[in-house]
């Protein structure tokens, strides 16, 4: 990662925040840059759309479809501010993006924001049929983490969506 990497993930920390300053707020963004440029963005709308399916990776991947015209991202980057859930990681496998570059990883947030206990982002990339998708961690791990609940805190059950 270098100082590209670290751009657009301060910008995608800041579409986070735009979502509220709470870890109640869900405060996820995904940013897809192509070409040097912003493509597509989003942030997590679960809540506001009643939708599992409306994580940030996903608004974002729906946006870039409708702005590229094609739903092949080949030489695209996804930014995003936690490490993407199994869900997501398969839509960008389906996307062909070439690359994916997250912020807070598994061990630097509370177990309520991923969806099983031992698959890991890392297993969907590993065992896909692809092998031009590259995925790196920790790019503003600590700014990003600090959006969320940690590992640690104590989270009411009600607001845990993986339980």
């Amino acid at each position: 990662m270098d100082e590209t990497d670290s751009k657009w993930m301060q910008r995608a920390i800041d579409l986070a925040r735009s979502k509220g300053s709470s870890p109640q707020d869900t405060p996820i963004a995904a940013i897809i840059v192509l070409d040097g440029a912003v493509l597509a963005q989003g942030v997590n709308e679960t809540e506001e759309r009643c939708d599992a399916t409306a994580h940030a990776e996903m608004m974002a991947f729906r946006a870039a479809g409708q702005v590229h015209g094609d739903m092949d991202l080949r030489g695209a980057t996804l930014y995003s501010t936690l490490q993407p859930c199994g869900m997501c990681t398969m839509a960008s496998i389906w996307t062909k993006i070439g690359r994916i570059v997250y912020g807070a990883g598994r061990d630097d947030v509370h177990a309520m924001y991923f969806e099983d206990r031992h698959l890991d982002t890392m297993d969907f990339i590993a065992d896909a049929w692809r092998d031009d998708l590259t995925l790196e961690g920790g790019c503003l791990k600590d700014a990003c983490a600090s959006l969320y609940f940690g590992p640690d805190d104590d989270v009411p059950e009600e607001l845990q969506g993986n339980i």
